[in-house]
């Protein structure tokens, strides 16, 4: 810039960012590389941000994840932010696994239905509370409930202590 004369009103010494005519401004190209990180960064964050339910679901494998999923995506597309708050409430919320106790009681279920159509189940009747088998037929009496109600006043009497099992069939 010492090739042409300066204006009487400018300075002896201009600034750095002033460039000569037909150079490089490398004040705007470091800003051009500023403005598309900052854009690039906030882009990543903002993505980052409406994903957070969803990670946190995720990662603490919830059941509801399916719904926390698509209830973000729904707040990312409509920007209606009460999906995203909706999606983060249900992120936090620990529902209990229903699922795994009705696949126990059925496991559970079904092995009693294998075991009571077995060839014992013939040979042996199952009783219910008012001692009646399963066809409708009296269900045979204990001895020592049979020798108690022929002893005493006319009324069946049950054990007050419980009977013991051998030590080899306790589970």
């Amino acid at each position: 810039m010492t090739g042409s004369p300066l204006n009487p009103a400018a300075t002896d010494h201009l600034p750095v960012f002033i460039t000569a005519p037909g150079q490089t401004d490398v004040m705007m190209v470091v800003m051009a590389i500023v403005l598309l990180g900052a854009v690039v960064g906030f882009g990543i964050f903002f993505f980052r941000l409406h994903s957070l339910p969803e990670r946190w679901a995720h990662g603490r494998h919830k059941v509801q994840f399916e719904i926390v999923a698509v209830l973000c995506l729904i707040a990312l597309f409509t920007h209606i932010h009460l999906f995203w708050v909706a999606a983060l409430i249900l992120a936090m919320i620990e529902f209990p696994d229903i699922g795994g106790w009705l696949g126990r009681i059925a496991g559970s279920v079904d092995k009693i239905a294998e075991n009571s159509t077995g060839k014992d189940a013939a040979a042996t009747p199952v009783e219910n509370a008012a001692g009646a088998s399963r066809n409708g037929d009296a269900a045979p009496m204990r001895k020592e409930t049979a020798d108690r109600d022929r002893s005493g006043d006319g009324q069946t009497t049950t054990a007050t202590t419980p009977e013991l099992a051998p030590a080899s069939t306790r589970s």
